[in-house]
Formats: structure tokens, C-alpha cells, sequence
């Protein structure tokens, strides 16, 4: 037995080295046994270089907001906010008369509302 173990490993290790070739050799492999199309593109010539994550961007070309620049801005931000709501509401005429909404409907066994998509019981 421990000899079937053994041949059973090695054949592992070499068949997992032979597929793991392959991934390589697939633009010299025939179609048939599994490589490329005929159409298939060609690999660039150089590989593609990775972007550089640890480079820091360059220095900004306009400064930041001061705080004055700041509060001014935000300040005229307010004024126009407020313009917006007052021309909004002269342009919508007031409700004549409100209506509360109807309560919902309970049914008659666990009083819970219908429409509801809860499934929970109410509690008593």
C-alpha cells in the first residue's frame, strides 16, 4: 500500500507541474491541444509596468480656500439657499383643507395592520 500512496503522489506532483507549464507554453501549443486561436492577438512586447501607488501627486497649482474665502463662500451659499426656498414657496399655492390620513385597517383576528409586509404578529 504504501507504495500506491507514493506513485499516487509523485503522479500528482508531476501532473500539477505540467498543467501549471502550461499557462506559459499556451502560445506554442497547437489549437487542438489547447492553445491559442490562429487570430488570436500577439502578447505585447513589453509587459504592461503596474501604476505607481506609493508616488505622491504633485503639488496643487491654485491654493486651497482661505477662511475668510471660505466663510464668504458659504455664506452666499446660505443667501442663495434661501432665495430658492422663498420663490418656491410663492409659487405653490397653499392646501385648501388637509386631510388626515385614514387609519389603517386591522383584521379581525390578530389586529394586526393589513398592507403591512412584516408577516409579525402586532403585540397584544
Amino acid at each position: 500500500m504504501g507504495r500506491g500512496l507514493r506513485r499516487a503522489v509523485i503522479g500528482a506532483a508531476l501532473l500539477s507541474a505540467a498543467l501549471a507549464g502550461c499557462g506559459t507554453m499556451g502560445d506554442q501549443l497547437p489549437e487542438a491541444v489547447g492553445g491559442l486561436p490562429a487570430g488570436a492577438p500577439s502578447r505585447p512586447a513589453a509587459p504592461y509596468a503596474f501604476p505607481a501607488v506609493h508616488d505622491m501627486p504633485p503639488e496643487r497649482a491654485s491654493p486651497t480656500l482661505s477662511e475668510e474665502d471660505q466663510v464668504k463662500l458659504e455664506k452666499d451659499l446660505q443667501a442663495t439657499r434661501d432665495k430658492t426656498a422663498r420663490e418656491g414657496a410663492q409659487d405653490e399655492p397653499a392646501p385648501a383643507g388637509k386631510k388626515k390620513p385614514a387609519p389603517a385597517k386591522t383584521t379581525q383576528k390578530t389586529g394586526a395592520k393589513t398592507g403591512t409586509n412584516t408577516g409579525a404578529k402586532a403585540n397584544p
